[in-house]
């Protein structure tokens, strides 16, 4: 197995820490909300072994890198911006884009805006998704769902004290917990629908739980909970792009069990990306599998992952 080395690297005029291993092509991940680096210690290894330099950044607001204070530190061109940054400290001239959650829509919009320099990308149960008619939060609201839990994340303080109360019966709730809702009723936190697992799963050790937690217990929740409050605005500054497809190769892999996927709204998305992302190569929907599908299911999801890698030149 490779050795897995840690840094930190100058990227975008912030501090990025990274995981990585392995030498060859760059194959570079983003995690999502709330996770690190180590969400992606499966595929880092697996990679690492097939020959690619595999590396795993905290990004933003996140883990060992930098947190910025202020909420616009954290729109989209910014985490674009970073992950370019990266791949310029790492010595290369171009990287496979790897996302999830929160990273899916980091790979899609860095695929869009620099294609030379992402050439390829994979994106992990987060569909790709067409530039909205109006701002995002603003059709929420005048659809009466003022529920929803995007907007839930938008007041500071109100999500942060929820999650940082405990944070370790945070991460058991949200990664284990069983039920779990998209909406927030009036009165009620975004938690008080996930009821704590009895025992955790086997792909989630206490090991595992406790990296999480106490990388929390140190920064907090606030980086990741500014991404939720640049919607609207990556909405208005994204619009040069909108009609701009994706025509790279492109791996899609979802859990068939994921809340995101089974919105209505994703699930829309999903059918119609062939047609947005002529470079989709693969919709690779794992049956039984949840949001945290790399973690979940890795031998799965290294397998794709891999073959659609070796298709690349």
């Amino acid at each position: 197995m490779a050795e897995l080395k840690h840094r930190i690297v100058t990227a975008n005029g912030i501090r990025i820490h990274l995981a990585e291993a392995g030498n060859g092509p760059l194959v570079l991940m983003v995690h999502g909300f709330p996770e690190s680096w180590y969400s992606w210690r499966h595929q880092l290894h697996a990679l690492a072994d097939a020959g690619y330099h595999a590396a795993a950044i905290d990004v933003r607001g996140y883990g060992r890198s930098s947190a910025p204070a202020g909420i616009d530190e954290y729109r989209m061109t910014k985490h674009v911006a970073d992950n370019l940054g990266v791949v310029e400290a790492l010595g290369e001239k171009s990287a496979i884009i790897v996302g999830h959650d929160w990273g899916a829509s980091v790979a899609w919009t860095a695929a869009q805006l620099r294609p030379e320099l992402f050439p390829a990308a994979v994106a992990m149960s987060v569909p790709f998704r067409r530039r909205s008619p109006a701002p995002p939060l603003q059709i929420l609201r005048k659809a009466g769902q003022e529920d929803f839990y995007w907007l839930y994340f938008q007041t500071p303080g109100i999500a942060e004290a929820e999650f940082e109360r405990d944070v370790a019966s945070t991460f058991r709730r949200l990664v284990a917990g069983r039920g779990g809702s998209l909406t927030v009723p009036p009165n009620r936190g975004f938690l008080d629908s996930f009821r704590e697992p009895d025992k955790l799963p086997d792909w989630l050790s206490e090991v595992d739980l406790a990296v999480y937690v106490d990388a929390y217990r140190r920064t907090g929740f606030r980086g990741g909970l500014n991404w939720y409050r640049n919607i609207d605005r990556n909405w208005h500054l994204l619009a040069p792009w909108q009609d701009v497809p994706v025509r790279q190769p492109v791996l899609f892999i979802a859990g068939s069990a994921d809340a995101v996927i089974l919105n209505p709204s994703s699930a829309q998305a999903l059918a119609q990306m062939q047609e947005f992302v002529p470079g989709l190569k693969r919709k690779a929907i794992i049956e039984g599998a949840g949001h945290w599908v790399q973690r979940e299911r890795a031998e799965e999801v290294n397998s794709i992952l891999l073959e659609f890698l070796r298709d690349r030149p």
